[in-house]
């Protein structure tokens, strides 16, 4: 069990994670506009797979311990699904923007509980049912389907959002055979081999403050995802997933004042009604794991 003082610290190292990832998806929605978005995530990618086999080579076994998986091809499956969400999210900044793109991604905990009966085997009950459908709802607040003002564009973070789900809860499946080390390993090494292709088809030149917000990207990225796990090394999962949806307002303050985004009203009200969906939901999965820790 994490300490009250480890637990306000990883709600601290989540929060701050998502600053630097709100951040992240402000360079990329640039770089995906300048340059394009499969250069962009292919050279994410490039640093990822350098750092996840310089992980591996200095851990014990090496790299040989490091590719040694039980489910090699749902570890490709997953390494391909984070890839595509990359791909597709930058896409979305660039068609809808950060904050359209952002309030329709936020629907994926809702997908999670969804997928999590098919894929892990795991009981929905009627209250989390009706929090997917509630959230639902809210996405076609968000969506406004039949109005005149609904894009196909708007499915792309949608698409995102399965597909992140889909990965989380291949993740944990994985992770009941595979170790974190591997899974680390397999996902920057098959999405670096994926996307490398599509990348160097679709080459452009950087002027130089490209380069520059290239590097920062690359950069953050690494110190980003050390914050995460080490904040759900310090805390439990049920106490700070609830902080990620800081990343919404903040990535709302950046859309607005360095691209001129827009706010629609149907937006901020669908918005608050996936979150609230999504608390509830990660309510009522911890009371469900205090209920099997007593039984």
């Amino acid at each position: 069990m994490s300490t009250p003082q480890n637990t306000r610290f990883g709600i601290f190292l989540m929060i701050a994670a998502c600053a630097i990832f709100s951040v992240q998806d402000a360079i990329s929605r640039h770089l995906g506009a300048a340059v394009n978005s499969y250069m962009v995530t292919m050279i994410r990618y490039w640093v990822f797979a350098a750092f996840v086999i310089a992980l591996a080579a200095r851990a014990p076994g090496g790299l040989k311990a490091a590719t040694r998986s039980r489910h090699p091809w749902l570890q490709i499956l997953r390494g391909l699904l984070l890839v595509g969400e990359i791909w597709v999210m930058i896409y979305a900044y660039v068609k809808l923007g950060l904050i359209e793109t952002h309030a329709v991604f936020i629907v994926y905990p809702l997908l999670v509980t969804i997928l999590s009966g098919p894929v892990l085997g795991e009981k929905v009950g009627w209250r989390r049912w009706l929090a997917v459908l509630t959230g639902f709802i809210g996405v076609m607040v968000i969506l406004q389907p039949g109005s005149g003002v609904f894009s196909l564009w708007a499915m792309f973070p949608f698409l995102a959002a399965a597909m992140f789900a889909l990965y989380s809860l291949l993740t944990r499946y994985v992770s009941r055979d595979d170790s974190a080390e591997v899974s680390f390993f397999w996902t920057g090494t098959v999405g670096a081999l994926a996307i490398t292709p599509f990348g160097l088809a679709n080459w452009q030149s950087m002027v130089p403050m490209d380069m520059a917000l290239m590097a920062a990207l690359c950069g953050t990225s690494i110190l980003s995802h050390w914050m995460l796990i080490r904040a759900y090394d310090l805390a439990e999962a049920s106490e700070i997933q609830p902080f990620a949806y800081f990343q919404l307002p903040m990535v709302a303050i950046l859309g607005l004042v360095l691209f001129g985004e827009a706010l629609r009203i149907n937006v901020l009200i669908g918005a608050v009604i996936v979150v609230g969906a999504g608390l509830f939901t990660l309510w009522r999965q911890r009371i469900r794991a205090q209920q099997a820790k007593l039984s």
